[in-house]
Order: C-alpha cells, then sequence, then structure tokens
C-alpha cells in the first residue's frame, strides 16, 4: 500500500540521516551549512532543467549507471588503499555523476508519471511517487556527500 512504501521511506531517511551524522564531528557547521545551500541550489536548477528541457535525455541513463557501478568500485577499492587522490577523484565524478542522475531522474518521472496519468494508472500514482522521492532524495544525498569532500573546511 502507498501508506506502507510511505513509512519505509521516512524510516529510510530518518536512518540515512543518522548514517551521516559523523559530518558534524569532521567538517566545520559553517561549511556544512555552505555546501548544503550549495547543492540545494545546483539540486533546484538541474531537476527544474531535467523537467523543462525539450532534449531526450533518457540515453543518459545506461552511462551514469555505469558511473554510478564504478563509483562504487572506486570506493570499495579505496577502502584498502586508503589514496587521498582516489577519494578525490571519485567525489569529482560523484558530482558529475549525480549532477547527471538528478536531471536524468526528474525527466524520467515526469515522463512515467504522464504514461501512468493517461493510462488511468491511478494506483500506481503513489508508489511511482515514493520512489521518485527516493530516487531523488539519494541523488541529492550523494550529490550532497561529494560536495563536502571536495569543498567541506574540516574541523
Amino acid at each position: 500500500s502507498d501508506s506502507a512504501a510511505q513509512m519505509v521511506f521516512y524510516a529510510f531517511s530518518a536512518v540515512m540521516g543518522l548514517s551521516i551524522a559523523w559530518i558534524f564531528a569532521v567538517f566545520t557547521g559553517a561549511s556544512i551549512a555552505q555546501t548544503f545551500f550549495v547543492t540545494a541550489i545546483a539540486f533546484a536548477g538541474l531537476s527544474l532543467w531535467g523537467y523543462t528541457t525539450k532534449k531526450d535525455i533518457s540515453a543518459w541513463g545506461s552511462f551514469l549507471f555505469m558511473g554510478l557501478i564504478g563509483l562504487i568500485v572506486a570506493s570499495i577499492v579505496n577502502i584498502f588503499l586508503g589514496s587521498p587522490a582516489l577519494v578525490f577523484a571519485i567525489s569529482v565524478i560523484g558530482v558529475l555523476v549525480f549532477a547527471g542522475l538528478t536531471a536524468y531522474d526528474t525527466q524520467r518521472l515526469k515522463s512515467e508519471y504522464l504514461q501512468l496519468a493517461a493510462m488511468e494508472g491511478q494506483a500506481y500514482l503513489g508508489k511511482a511517487a515514493i520512489l521518485g522521492a527516493l530516487s531523488l532524495y539519494l541523488n541529492f544525498i550523494n550529490l550532497f556527500m561529494m560536495l563536502l569532500q571536495l569543498f567541506g573546511q574540516r574541523e
């Protein structure tokens, strides 16, 4: 049901918030706030562009997904290497990947909504909205964390 999916989304968001609380011990409050506002503005702009552009960016999906897989693999490798240069590269590439995913996902969600509405798929709209919110939420959090790694001032 929609309400169960919504509760899972809220619980996931709470757990995610707790799991990134460590940033307050590592970065200054001012740099966290500044990075948050930069992320919010960038996210809004990217999402607005993805929503309003006439260009079909659906072909970006597989490229961005492969970029995401590459980021995950590089992050796992860097657990063992501990390379600051690799952290920097992951963060730069991560900003590009999550910026692209934000525009891509926004356009994808708009297209899915229009298709479901045209097919009178009202039963699926609630679940699609929650999954869309989760996708955009993860894009925002990851974009924020990548920017914080690049520009955050450490305590």
